[in-house]
């Protein structure tokens, strides 16, 4: 195996996953948490770019959907593909929402809700920790 192929390989076991992501993005990514609102890093990027997920690389959103929704948690209007994310229905918290999971590592993302500017009139609202951001180069 080369040196490339052992960083690109997705970790196996929930230790290797601390390790790789270290305890705050672990806590969000692997164990559903959440940042406060606000404080994530990626909140007022401008950029042209990519957002990937923070767990694993895979193109999530692209910087042309990102707008301020004023929920202090990135928000985009849809995903680079429907098949780029997976939604799960979740009950936590004593309500109903859409959580928002990368399909190709599971990491926690955030949720989308029914309120958002776009054609689909979705807010897809991510936590900063979640996400890489790659500019346009």
């Amino acid at each position: 195996m080369s040196e490339h192929d052992q960083t690109d390989r997705m970790p196996a076991t929930e230790a290797e996953w601390r390790e790789k992501l270290g305890p705050d993005r672990y806590r969000i990514l692997r164990e559903a948490g959440t940042e406060a609102p606000w404080s994530g890093p990626l909140l007022g990027n401008k950029q042209q770019g990519e957002y990937v997920c923070g767990g694993c690389g895979a193109p999530l959103f692209e910087s042309d959907t990102k707008y301020e929704s004023g929920s202090g948690w990135p928000s985009f209007t849809n995903p680079v593909d429907k098949g780029a994310v997976s939604e799960i229905v979740d009950h936590s918290h004593g309500m109903e929402r859409v959580e928002v999971r990368c399909a190709k590592c599971a990491g926690h993302l955030g949720h989308v809700f029914p309120d958002g500017p776009g054609p689909e009139g979705l807010r897809y609202c991510i936590n900063s920790a979640s996400l890489d951001f790659k500019p346009e180069e």
